[in-house]
């Protein structure tokens, strides 16, 4: 019995990490065109480094395998360089007339999005089957 509670509780595991997940991307897209932050840059894409943790059970005393779940081990910023759009009336425009945008591709969150969105779905059912 106590093996199928750390089942439950890698899968719930795993569904903090996927709404982790979908926070940053969500983040992402909407700074995508944030162009003057609080530290007076544009936006820096950010990304989620996941990492595996052992779920502690009744099991573990008795010296059998623990079950394995995940965690958000950081929140880290792309060091990727900001991109370049000539819009020479905006208000962050530098003396050639080029913006510097966030270094975020649309594309790329939205496909994050739907990969954290399947997982999330995966781990609940997972956890439905096993109830």
């Amino acid at each position: 019995m106590s093996s199928l509670l750390g089942a439950i509780d890698a899968s719930a595991s795993a569904l903090n990490a996927q709404r982790a997940r979908m926070e940053v991307a969500v983040s992402n897209l909407a700074n995508a065109e944030s162009t003057h932050g609080p530290d007076g840059q544009p936006y820096r894409r950010r990304d989620i480094v996941l990492s595996s943790s052992p779920i502690e059970s009744f099991d573990s005393a008795l010296g059998r395998a623990d079950a394995v779940g995940v965690k958000v081990a950081a929140v880290l910023e792309d060091t990727h360089p900001f991109r370049r759009r000539y819009e020479p009336s905006h208000p962050d425009a530098d003396k050639e007339g080029f913006v510097s945008m966030p270094n975020v591709d649309v594309p790329e969150e939205m496909v994050d999005m739907l990969g954290a969105a399947r997982a999330y779905q995966a781990n609940l059912t997972a956890i439905s089957v096993i109830r």
